[in-house]
């Protein structure tokens, strides 16, 4: 599989600290009242367990030892109160975060959504869709868990074992010192492991990542695989990336458990040292039963504390990696940018392009150039038609005329304004393209064609439809306009796919047409079908075609014939027959059959 490098640099930096949490309080801040509140409640139901321990105290010495009935009850009814509004302050307390959990996960969601659809092209050509899919959903899941429950868990932890170890000093200071010395055999596993536990997180979240693209990868391409019965190769190769992702969780699993397991060990050890000491103490008199009963209280405090804080430590690594890869993502610059001050409105432009000494390089082959000084001159409400061999600029040109990547020089015209000094989105809403292979999304045909303009009328849509030559065949399929699709158009033929497209285009209502010569792969009939869509279409538009076939070209006002991202030659189909060799191989290779 190919590597991700947006994965790899995540890898690299996989050793950040826990401090990458603190990106999330953008986040956060908006719901301040709600984390007050639940920090109140947990405030709160700290302090009140705290003082069940006095209500332990009062047990053995008032009730136990003074043989008091009376003394028993107060001690039992005063720890029954205690109880009930613990109990109440943990529901305020889990409702509330649990809540934030569930809003900041989904916020952080959108955010990330958001700007993943605002990037350029070029970066979705280094970073798998698989990735940012993960990223999208099991890491915004794993920060709810960790906002909704371990953040909490941690914080109130933390609040018990400063108060729990205040307690203890205020009732034996010898046996607090006892309990103190286990203190640094805790902290240092919990250092140690935590880091190991932190680099296997990132591991781990990235190599599920690998799993889910390969998948969604090997689905997408399902009847390629199975026409090439390649079936047994690539369950094999889908069992390594499993049995890979295993492998790195069973080892974070491991150093998890390591952690867990030995903090209970030192834990309780001083724990039973401790009661030695205060058992020892209380027949020896110099401390009463209660107060040693209180003191194992807040010592069973501390050790839950620190052992529910080494468990959540682990999980805070996992929500430090999951916001790691999702910060990263946000951080991302896209490389076409809108001006910041943007006067000229493109729809009162006239729709004439101009490229001027273009010259453009994808990024991701920087040594190749796909536009070499490229001089073109296209007419409004003209039609032009682009030939050239594969890899002459063709769909290059198309890229660039829509602003999806901005050339390393020269400019870009519409109605003599150049493009960049336009928003993308004004200047995309002017043009419309039909590709070879349309997108269509999994939903119904109504939705298919309206996303052309999502404010039209299911009339409009319709006209729209009967235009394009789809009407026919869409009454036809079991529910009419309000027909499912499937994923990418599935249950449609190509040439039902283009019209569909065409129909899209139509509604639309551009002032430029961009025609990937939609007729290529179809068969005689649907090829007709389409071509008289497409005449309506391209009526008083500006049209640009990538060409393939003789008969989309004869009827274009002018021909530009490119090679390796040059305008080779301009001129109409007899004209280029006269005087141009690259056209004439051209219509000897591709359209010999004319």
């Amino acid at each position: 599989m190919q590597t991700d490098p947006l994965t790899d640099n995540s890898k690299k930096s996989s050793n950040k600290k826990l401090s990458i949490l603190l990106e999330l309080k953008r986040f956060v801040r908006p719901y301040f009242a709600r984390v007050a509140l639940a920090a109140a409640a947990l405030i709160l139901t700290a302090g009140l367990t705290l003082s069940i321990g006095q209500g332990v105290r009062m047990l053995i010495d008032q009730g136990f030892a003074e043989q008091s009935l009376e003394q028993l009850e107060r001690a039992v009814q005063f720890i029954l109160i205690i109880t009930v509004l613990i109990s109440a302050g943990t529901y305020l307390r889990f409702y509330l975060v649990s809540w934030i959990g569930e809003r900041v996960s989904a916020d952080i969601r959108l955010a990330v959504f958001n700007h993943v659809i605002s990037l350029h092209p070029s970066y979705f050509e280094t970073t798998k869709s698989g990735d940012i899919m993960s990223r999208l959903t099991t890491d915004t899941t794993l920060l709810q868990s960790i906002i909704g429950s371990s953040l909490s868990m941690a914080i109130r932890s933390a609040l018990m074992l400063i108060g729990a170890l205040f307690m203890l000093f205020a009732t034996n200071i010898k046996l607090t010192l006892v309990v103190l010395c286990a203190v640094p055999f805790i902290l240092i596993p919990i250092l140690f492991y935590g880091r190991k536990v932190r680099t296997l997180s990132r591991q781990s979240q990235d190599s599920m990542s690998d799993v889910g693209s390969y998948a969604g990868e090997a689905i997408e391409h399902i009847k390629t695989v199975q026409s090439y019965t390649q079936e047994p190769q690539e369950k094999q190769s889908f069992k390594d990336e499993v049995e890979q992702a295993f492998t790195i969780g069973r080892r974070r699993i491991q150093q998890r458990a390591t952690l867990i397991a030995g903090v209970i060990v030192i834990v309780f050890g001083a724990i039973t040292c401790m009661l030695w000491v205060g058992g020892s103490d209380v027949i020896a008199g110099h401390m009463t039963g209660g107060d040693l009963g209180a003191f194992v209280f807040y010592a069973i405090l501390v050790a839950s504390s620190l052992a529910t804080i080494s468990e959540v430590i682990g999980e805070l690594q996992r929500a430090a990696g999951a916001t790691e890869r999702l910060i990263e993502i946000l951080q991302a610059k896209s490389l076409i940018q809108a001006p910041t001050n943007h006067h000229v409105i493109a729809a009162s432009l006239p729709a004439q392009l101009t490229l001027k000494e273009v010259s453009f390089h994808y990024p991701s082959r920087p040594n190749q150039a796909a536009a070499d000084k490229l001089n073109l001159i296209i007419e409004q409400g003209k039609v032009l038609a682009l030939v050239g061999p594969s890899g002459a600029g063709k769909s290059t040109l198309f890229e660039l005329i829509q602003r999806f990547y901005d050339p390393q020089s020269g400019e870009i015209l519409l109605g003599g304004v150049d493009i960049r000094s336009l928003t993308p989105q004004d200047l995309r809403q002017q043009m419309a393209i039909v590709p070879q292979q349309p997108a269509l999304f999994s939903s119904d045909v109504m939705h298919n064609i309206r996303y052309g303009n999502p404010l039209a009328s299911d009339e409009q849509v319709i006209e729209a439809a009967k235009k394009a030559h789809a009407h026919d065949f869409i009454m036809e399929l079991p529910d009419g306009y309000r027909s499912f699709l499937g994923e990418r158009g599935v249950r449609l033929s190509g040439g039902q796919k283009q019209r569909i497209a065409i129909a899209r285009a139509i509604l639309k209502d551009p002032h430029i047409l961009l025609l990937d010569e939609a007729t290529s792969a179809l068969d005689s009939e649907s090829e007709y079908h389409v071509q008289q869509a497409l005449d309506t279409l391209m009526h008083n538009r500006t049209t640009v075609i990538i060409a393939h076939r003789l008969s989309t070209i004869q009827h274009a006002d002018k021909i530009a014939v490119l090679g390796a991202g040059k305008l080779v030659e301009i001129g109409s189909h007899h004209e280029l027959m006269q005087s141009c060799e690259l056209y004439q191989r051209l219509v000897q290779l591709q359209f010999k059959s004319v």
